[in-house]
């Protein structure tokens, strides 16, 4: 019942939204208003829980009032929005391009991420898939504890006491719909679909926008969320990759030298290159480290386990399609919108932030110069101040609303140290840069270039943006982990697919194009069937190719969590998820919820897929380096001190428990493994929970 309370709370958001876009956007068509509408929906989703929390806390009250303010929003608008919409109703043939493109693309995560987000298991555990057995352990945490501690802003529950300074929008969303009641699963599910659908949606129209044709918006939409390079070559070994076969013929010998992957499995047989592919931990087409595949699938990699990235496309795509139609269109007032947009994103995803500002500061300089160097007429002269000062207004709403955010959480984290650095060749480390980007993006890499030559000079200005994205990730690293600049990279990588995309098309048509001096007849004819078969058994091939490796990657990252499949011809739901919490601590942790103040702080060990945090929304000790490294704060004396409690509480328990304000002391199998555990010390305490071999100690 308070799943579909939460629900309804989020289409309420989104129904705003959509009454405010009939209202700004009145000639575009339904679509794009839905899209506008769904965006300005999830801004405010975002932020108007937020901003009442700043006064009373991250409470249900904040709740409502984000709720009235977003319902008053939208019916003011629908009010004085009333008769400006032209668009008519939505067109089902028309829009049956955009339908069999992001239907299926919006299926497909909103099926990754059912069965990756904590699943329940029949043994009481819980279970993820393989691209979120790392990452959603933080995020959970941080759902849990800003929704249970209310303290706002938020700080680190995995380090007590240290401002949380990393864009916790994404989590804080969810925050909202577990106050309200809903169950953990569904609030971290719930926002994350809406997101997900505004980002298909908004990659699809800003290439529908863009290239003014439906098939270039089809095939650029697939080839971003499915399209990688040539990693699939590393998993055939003649054609058995899924069948589970052994085969010792000479392409497998050759894959397994040349190319240098595991030769065989630990008792010496042939290795199973589909199950290498479906069982092994990240070997897939379009990540396996081992090989020098890195650049993931958008879907699988990005979107699934990196919410902040999640949000932030969310937010991005439509704002780059206000940018490229207030800028080439002279849709003038679209940049006041822009400004309000783009202030919106430092706290959501601030790699989405800074990518539409450096592409905004490409396009203004090149206005810049593309004015100066034009002998312009009295009438274009004033048009271009008065397009500039629109830019330039877009700027100052921008910076007005981000520099809060920036000076206040991202900048006062980031100057720990470790956030900008010079490295050259982004994170390949076993390859020549060009073999590098051939190798993981095949024909998209390759195409780039002719790509890039054969458009339209407006397409080359919008696309350069993205250009200057990319030449700045392969010399600086914007955060401590190198990968990371992946966030920046894949704008680059859209866009890029988008241009790739229309460069087919357009050669596509070309070839089925008769001779413009043709007769009546020969106009009327069709192209000889040969042709006909030669080109599309080529185009078939060329996107199949480019298509193959993230097909791979997304049917194995599905097998990974506990899904339906066929067993012995017959469909049976397997729970072969990663299993990210047992059963005894899911017992303990619903024990917590109910018995353990929400402040309270819980001495635990320091792993990745720490119940206590996870779950409760507790304060522990300190948290896995895995996270708080690469987010750039002082974790070491912590760590170290959490050590030293377990292994000589006699020398320094009470003195640190005393320092550190540990309330109970927990252990489980994860602390016996971590530590050299002095049980018979922490048996003199009080136990509050014990079931098997877990015990929670209350320190007095």
């Amino acid at each position: 019942m308070l799943n579909i309370l939460s629900f309804l709370y989020a289409a309420l958001f989104a129904l705003s939204g959509v009454m405010a876009a009939r209202l700004l956007f009145p000639k575009d068509r339904l679509v794009k208003q839905l899209l506008f509408g769904l965006t300005l929906g999830l801004v405010m989703l975002l932020w108007l829980p937020v901003l009442p929390s700043f006064i009373f806390g991250f409470t249900l009250a904040s709740q409502v009032i984000a709720l009235v303010i977003a319902v008053g929003v939208g019916v003011l608008c629908a009010v004085f929005g009333k008769d400006r919409a032209v668009t008519g109703s939505f067109k089902w043939k028309t829009e049956r391009p955009l339908l069999l493109t992001c239907v299926p693309l919006v299926l497909i995560g909103v099926i990754l991420m059912c069965n990756h987000y904590i699943t329940n298991a029949s043994d009481g555990s819980l279970h993820v898939g393989q691209c979120t057995y790392g990452d959603l352990c933080m995020h959970l945490g941080f759902i849990t504890s800003i929704s249970v501690q209310k303290t706002f802003p938020p700080m680190y529950s995995i380090l007590p006491d240290t401002a949380l300074g990393y864009p916790f929008l994404c989590d804080s969303v969810s925050s909202t719909f577990y106050t309200l009641g809903s169950t953990l699963r569904f609030a971290t599910i719930l926002p994350a679909v809406y997101a997900h659908i505004v980002t298909v949606l908004g990659v699809y129209l800003l290439f529908e926008d863009w290239f003014k044709r439906d098939s270039a918006a089809v095939l650029g939409t697939w080839l971003f969320f499915v399209g990688g390079g040539f990693g699939f070559a590393y998993f055939f070994d003649n054609a058995k990759t899924f069948a589970g076969l052994d085969s010792g013929n000479a392409w497998s010998n050759w894959l397994k030298e040349t190319m240098n992957i595991y030769a065989t499995v630990p008792d010496g047989s042939p290795l199973d290159m589909g199950k290498l592919l479906m069982e092994g931990w990240y070997k897939t087409p379009t990540n396996f480290v081992d090989n020098g595949l890195r650049w993931v699938n958008s879907i699988a990699d990005m979107i699934i386990p990196q919410r902040a990235t999640l949000f932030g496309w969310a937010l991005l795509f439509p704002a780059l399609q206000l940018l490229r139609r207030a800028v080439f269109e002279k849709e003038t007032r679209f940049f006041i919108y822009l400004g309000v947009l783009a202030g919106a994103m430092p706290l959501v995803h601030t790699h989405s932030f800074f990518a539409l500002g450096l592409m905004s500061a490409f396009l203004l300089v090149a206005l810049l110069i593309g004015q100066a160097s034009k002998k312009l007429t009295k009438d274009e002269r004033k048009e271009g101040r008065r397009r500039l000062l629109y830019f330039l207004l877009f700027g100052a709403i921008a910076v007005a609303l981000a520099a809060p955010q920036l000076f206040g959480f991202t900048f006062r984290q980031s100057s720990a140290g470790g956030f900008i650095k010079y490295h050259f060749n982004w994170c390949n480390e076993s390859d020549s840069w060009l073999w590098f980007y051939i190798k993981n993006l095949g024909f998209i890499f390759l195409l780039m270039v002719p790509a890039f030559l054969c458009a339209k000079k407006e397409t080359k200005l919008f696309y350069g943006g993205t250009l200057l994205i990319w030449a700045l990730c392969e010399f600086v690293v914007f955060q401590p982990n190198t990968y990371d600049n992946n966030k920046l990279l894949f704008v680059w990588f859209a866009l890029t697919c988008g241009i790739v995309a229309d460069f087919l098309i357009g050669i596509w048509d070309r070839l089925h194009a008769l001779p413009v001096n043709a007769g009546k007849k020969e106009k009327q004819a069709k192209l000889p069937l040969g042709r006909r078969i030669a080109y599309a058994l080529t185009f078939a091939a060329l996107i199949f190719s480019m298509l193959l490796s993230g097909v791979m990657t997304l049917a194995r990252e599905y097998v990974s969590g506990d899904h339906l499949g066929f067993e012995e011809h017959k469909l049976k739901y397997k729970e072969n998820g990663y299993q990210v919490v047992s059963a005894d601590l899911v017992g303990l942790t619903d024990w917590m919820r109910d018995n353990v103040e929400p402040d309270a702080t819980v001495l635990t060990a320091t792993n990745h897929n720490n119940a206590v945090a996870m779950l409760t929304g507790r304060n522990i000790v300190c948290g896995a380096p895995t996270f708080l490294f690469y987010h750039g704060v002082n974790y070491g004396e912590r760590y170290n001190d959490v050590r030293r409690m377990y292994e000589d509480p006699s020398g320094c328990f009470r003195e640190l428990a005393e320092k550190y304000g540990v309330d109970y002391v927990l252990i489980s199998g994860w602390e016996r493994s971590s530590y050299s555990v002095d049980a018979a010390f922490f048996s003199t305490l009080t136990p509050v929970y014990r079931e098997g071999g877990t015990v929670l100690y209350k320190v007095d």
